[in-house]
């Protein structure tokens, strides 16, 4: 991957509508090149797939937090499975430091959210949680 690419991801990151065309004229190069550089970019599984962005208040499931989760042991790999199997983490990061894993939670309501942070406390090898609510969102 060059310059290029990343530059095309980057325009791909901020709108994975924009035409080829447009692409190609921000890209400076022929329309071809930027279409062959996309397919290339997709058969070599860097694009994996393409989303859709939608605002925060236009979501049902509103109430959005981060649970930082620290595993007791060597747990890791069976709380991973569960935390990735649960219908309501979205995400789910390894990190360094004092957390091992981040989880990014959604539910409709707060009687909700309370209900699936203590199943997710109730899962084999968790030592300990923090979770912050996520209140706005100032950039995607």
């Amino acid at each position: 991957m060059d310059d290029t690419d990343r530059q095309l991801l980057a325009l791909l990151r901020d709108n994975a509508r924009t035409p080829v065309v447009e692409l190609a004229k921000k890209l400076r190069l022929a329309r071809a090149t930027v279409q062959n550089r996309i397919a290339k970019l997709e058969a070599g599984g860097t694009i994996v797939g393409y989303t859709v962005r939608l605002k925060p208040e236009a979501e049902s499931q509103r109430i959005r937090a981060i649970t930082s989760i620290a595993i007791e042991g060597h747990h890791a790999d069976a709380v991973r499975r569960a935390l990735a199997g649960h219908p309501n983490v979205v995400a789910l990061h390894t990190t360094n430091g004092r957390w091992d894993f981040m989880a990014e939670l959604r539910t409709d309501t707060l009687e909700a959210f309370d209900r699936v942070l203590t199943a997710i406390r109730a899962i084999p090898g968790i030592a300990s949680t923090e979770t912050s609510i996520l209140l706005s969102t100032h950039k995607l």
